[in-house]
């Protein structure tokens, strides 16, 4: 959550001038990392794209080196040393597309600053009118996608239902729009605007597998034959061109079959997590426009511009906005199960699960607020609702029966208290005999 710095600069970032609003990749919200001041956004685990770097980059460097090298002038007129300029070429461009996969937005939808407003409030009080009982967002909405329904999610993390095809990412904590997969070879979500260069990087780097493979059973066979070898023999006068025949074929298996499932993909207008989730084989494919349009659809349309500004600065209206944010009276799709970020897979945890005496003492003063949904009084079932973004009306109905109620709020608040001294004292037994204090009412 951003928060607007102190005058002065005082609680921006280090390298945000004084005076002035930090830049949206200071106060990005998700777990990715930025370079060259915004201009590169990657994944948390940007550290692996060094390692697919070098995976690269070794084999071609020995390849030139022990192999291409001596194959400059075993082919007429020159055509010698374009087996290396072809190996150099081909290799930078495989580690540009890497760069324009991993270090470009995949299509991240920017979070909003509250909750999308309710559709309905439900809640019917004795005397036959309705009561304003609490704000309900929906846990899935139906969306019509050439003439077939799709279900839309909620995401509780940032606060907006998904697109179609959109799903949010564990490891980057974001939602991507048509999001495939994460790829840790890359460092980077695969989404709707670097899957074409996702595609294009794995099978360039099959087809340099192939290419490094096929001149170093060239340059072998060379051998045999001007020394009059067997091809055992040829190989152990060069074992570099062992090494890379053995690299290579175990590579081509790993990014050539990866190559061959994307195309299956592609020619069905899926992306790998609707592939492992929906099993569109056994549905309809909403999606699917045909081979032909399927493949247009990828390679030949335009990528969209994105939608995050992560050079902007961060206006004050913003960040207040933001803040008021928290006070919004809301009831989450997940209420009433246990809290826990569903998204990131971290262990939830009931919200209701006293941890301390302050916690007791937190959920007595809410359950005191608490009226009864029959006798038509607002129930406060989530921690997260405000009673002062109510609307008046509800306020003034509310205040018109508090001298009727006022004896049955007392006997509430009494058990209330047994309650809560019921559950200290079975922590405190929990605990091993760790008496938990409890001091009465605040």
């Amino acid at each position: 959550m951003y928060v607007p710095p102190l005058p002065g600069g005082a609680g921006g970032r280090d390298d945000a001038p004084a005076g002035e609003q930090p830049r949206v990749y200071q106060v990005w919200r998700g777990s990715n990392e930025f370079f060259l001041q915004g201009r590169f956004i990657f994944g948390p685990d940007v550290r692996s794209v060094f390692l697919t770097m070098f995976l690269i980059i070794a084999p071609v460097v020995t390849f030139c080196v022990f192999v291409a090298r001596h194959l400059m002038n075993d082919f007429p007129d020159s055509w010698g040393i374009s087996v290396m300029v072809v190996a150099v070429v081909f290799t930078v461009y495989d580690l540009t597309l890497l760069l324009c996969t991993s270090g470009r937005d995949p299509g991240i939808i920017p979070r909003n600053t509250h909750p999308p407003e309710p559709e309905s409030i439900d809640g019917i009080n004795d005397s036959g009118g309705q009561t304003p009982q609490q704000f309900r967002l929906p846990r899935t909405k139906e969306v019509i996608v050439n003439g077939i329904s799709v279900r839309v999610k909620y995401c509780d993390t940032c606060m907006l239902y998904r697109p179609p095809r959109c799903s949010h990412c564990s490891i980057c904590n974001n939602c991507v729009e048509r999001f495939d997969h994460h790829c840790p070879w890359v460092g980077q979500c695969i989404g709707l605007r670097n899957y074409r260069f996702f595609y294009m990087f794995v099978f360039s780097t099959t087809l340099l597998c192939l290419y490094v493979f096929a001149f170093c059973w060239v340059y072998v066979i060379k051998i045999r034959n001007a020394e009059q070898l067997s091809i055992w023999k040829a190989l152990a006068k060069t074992p570099a061109s062992i090494v890379l025949i053995i690299y290579c074929f175990l590579c081509v298996w790993f990014v050539g079959g990866l190559s061959v499932f994307h195309l299956y993909l592609m020619s069905t207008n899926q992306t790998t997590y609707e592939n492992f989730r929906y099993r569109y084989d056994r549905r309809d494919n909403p999606y699917n426009r045909g081979i032909l349009n399927n493949f247009l659809e990828i390679f030949c349309t335009a990528i969209p511009p994105s939608k995050n500004n992560f050079r902007a600065r961060v206006t004050l209206e913003q960040g207040l906005q933001q803040t008021r944010s928290q006070s919004r009276s809301f009831m989450s799709p997940n209420l009433g199960k246990p809290i826990g970020d569903l998204e990131m897979g971290r262990k939830p945890v009931p919200w209701d699960e006293p941890r301390t005496a302050a916690d007791i003492r937190d959920l007595e003063a809410g359950l005191e607020g608490m009226f009864d949904e029959k006798e038509g009084r607002i129930a406060h079932a989530s921690p997260d609702l405000s009673r002062d973004e109510l609307p008046a009306e509800f306020v003034e109905g509310r205040a018109g029966m508090h001298s009727r109620q006022s004896s049955r709020v007392h006997r509430a608040s009494d058990e209330v208290e047994a309650m809560a001294v019921q559950m200290a004292t079975a922590r405190a037994e929990a605990n091993g005999g760790n008496n938990v204090a409890w001091n009465g009412p605040q």
